[in-house]
């Protein structure tokens, strides 16, 4: 199995829904996420995948999210904003983008997101795995 990551920033506020304590105030945090794909095969010229490829798909997201109010940005109106669930909405997004890209559908997939809210408290989301029909 092969792995590749990339990482980027973003900077955002939130407010914790139903959160007794300190996380419940409007507060902001400057983000890091790292975004680790997986393959058993490299391509023709010995990728995994391309970074290029890949830091593309993240900025997708987090143009999406940089400078915002989370609670205002879909989906995290109706999601609580928090580390975990940012790092889910990453893997969602980039392995829709994958798929999307077609070249690399089925041959990699995304294997975890973590992000940062500080450099010291990080969450980590990793995909279940699809089971394969018999």
């Amino acid at each position: 199995m092969f792995e590749v990551s990339v990482t980027q920033s973003f900077a955002a506020a939130h407010q914790l829904r139903n959160y007794k304590g300190k996380c419940e105030n409007l507060h902001g945090h400057n983000y890091k996420v790292e975004l680790t794909v997986e393959g058993e095969e490299l391509n023709n010229i010995g990728l995994v995948a391309d970074f290029v490829d890949l830091k593309r798909l993240m900025k997708e997201v987090v143009d999406r999210l940089d400078h915002t109010f989370l609670n205002e940005v879909p989906p995290f109106d109706d999601w609580n904003p928090s580390a975990e669930n940012v790092a889910l909405y990453f893997c969602q997004q980039v392995q829709q983008g994958l798929e999307m890209q077609g070249t690399l559908s089925g041959t990699v997939r995304v294997s975890q997101v973590r992000v940062w809210e500080t450099e010291t408290s990080v969450a980590v989301y990793r995909p279940p795995m699809k089971s394969s029909p018999l």
